[in-house]
């Protein structure tokens, strides 16, 4: 007599999660290497995002990252050693600065876009359509509605 496998601990849940968002992440990068975004890291797309079409300021970026001021200084500083922003005068105040994506900071995201949408079609392929789609349905069930949480890096380093 056969009896169902036991559950597994309650602790393998979340890293399993985390260890398929990392093997999504990884592939990605791999990928944007190769198309010439060497440079680009896992939490550039947090900040791309933060940054949004419109730009913003380093103390605004620091708010919706959940990081800093300081911290969002360093990483504005970084990205645009990288060619990905640039800091502009405010047009309605010159003592300000606004963040913005460069040509090159925008095409990393439209390919990130891509390679996303490759990665699923790879899921789908290997698991078929039905049992990925059940997945992002579970997880929607599960998550908050508001799918760009953009302060998980602050959330992340919170002690």
């Amino acid at each position: 007599m056969s009896s169902a496998p036991p559950d597994p601990p309650g602790f393998e849940l979340p890293l399993r999660l985390l260890l398929a968002f990392q093997v999504i992440i990884d592939e990605l990068h791999a990928e944007l290497a190769r198309e010439g975004h060497a440079a680009m890291r896992p939490m550039h797309g947090f900040v791309f995002q933060a940054i949004g079409p419109d730009g913003t300021t380093a103390v605004e970026l620091g708010r919706r990252l959940g990081v800093s001021k300081q911290a969002a200084g360093k990483l504005v500083e970084s990205l645009e050693r990288a060619g990905y922003v640039e800091r502009t005068a405010d047009p309605a105040d010159a003592r300000r600065k606004i963040v913005r994506l460069t040509a090159h900071g925008v095409d990393a995201l439209a390919r990130s876009a891509r390679i996303f949408d490759r990665i699923r079609a790879d899921w789908v392929r290997r698991l078929g359509a039905e049992r990925v789609r059940g997945l992002e349905d579970t997880l929607r069930a599960m998550t908050p509605e508001d799918l760009w949480r953009l302060d998980v890096p602050g959330w992340f380093g919170t002690p």
